[in-house]
């Protein structure tokens, strides 16, 4: 069975994960582990573990879909909102982290949840080393956290100009052999800052994308994002990936082509967010096969639809 390797985080990472599980389960879901708010924040700084948050949603989006794991499912997502000590806490952070004390070991806690949610696949982090992701804007001043720069506390209007690490941090031998044993990797749509690029700041990671013989393939986002990539278009986002993976890497880059609704528009205008625009600048490029088409959902939020972005993405195989 031909392997998929996926690589990112956050919400975009879901959605991906929950539509290609409905055609494989040779899947693993390599996650950053940088994220510095939140519950998964807090307990990193109480316990001194990796931040738990982005695993917990890998777990979630490939758990099986049993009657079994039903109810498991819905606590591992519940969130308190009472109680000294508990409020803002996930459950499925808390279950993680108690995993950790009592195998003693990160991995074994992740597989311990990966094999009671009965998921199709494999996570991982990409490194067990800790390390804070640092964003360096434009006019010099460095930001330190992800969540502040996910939740910018700075004028948004000055972008960014690189993201970094403040301390070493190596990929996970099981995560490197993913990539390398990969027939297909895929960059996730996640917050291109804050949840992709961090994964290709982890030593080791750039060597086995490149080693891999796999497809590669980058996922653009639907939307920009307000203090991240404000005015960005579907260039900008390719541009900046490469600036880190390095060019003549990427085999293909997927992009939404459906507008979005003028409603939704307006309301994502109002937190100073746009759909991203396919511009004239990024078919200049002709070692890249663009794959365009209707890959957009939406509801409440505008996001990728699962089944959409598998089936196009299963066909590449």
């Amino acid at each position: 069975m031909k392997k998929i390797v996926v690589l990112g985080g956050g919400a975009g990472n879901f959605v991906l994960l929950q539509g290609l599980k409905k055609y494989t389960s040779s899947l693993t879901a390599i996650f950053t582990m940088f994220d510095s708010g939140g519950s998964s924040g807090t307990l990193r700084d109480e316990f001194g573990y990796l931040p738990p948050g982005d695993i917990r949603r890998g777990i979630l989006a490939l758990s099986g879909e049993s009657s079994e794991t039903k109810i498991l499912r819905s606590l591992f997502n519940y969130r308190f909102t009472k109680g000294n000590g508990l409020t803002g806490h996930n459950f499925g952070n808390l279950l993680l982290t108690a995993l950790k004390d009592i195998t003693g070991d990160e991995l074994m806690a992740i597989y311990e949840a990966s094999k009671l949610f009965n998921i199709k696949g494999k996570v991982l982090p990409i490194t067990l080393d800790k390390a804070n992701l640092c964003a360096e804007l434009e006019n010099g001043q460095i930001i330190v956290g992800e969540t502040n720069i996910d939740i910018p506390k700075h004028d948004s209007t000055i972008k960014i100009k690189r993201v970094f690490l403040d301390a070493p941090a190596h990929i996970l031998p099981d995560a490197a052999q993913a990539l390398l044993e990969a027939d297909l990797i895929l960059l996730a749509p996640g917050d291109l800052f804050t949840s992709l690029l961090p994964n290709l700041l982890v030593e080791g990671t750039l060597q086995a994308i490149k080693e891999s013989k796999a497809k590669k393939v980058f996922i653009c986002n639907i939307m920009t994002k307000n203090g991240e990539t404000n005015n960005f278009k579907a260039s900008d986002f390719l541009e900046t990936v490469e600036h880190y993976l390095g060019k003549d890497v990427l085999t293909y880059f997927l992009v939404n082509t459906a507008p979005c609704s003028e409603k939704l528009l307006k309301k994502y205008a109002l937190e100073y967010a746009q759909q991203v625009e396919i511009d004239e600048n990024l078919f200049l490029r002709t070692d890249i096969t663009f794959i365009l088409d209707d890959f957009i959902q939406e509801s409440e939020i505008v996001r990728h639809d699962s089944t959409k972005l598998a089936k196009k993405i299963i066909n590449l195989l």
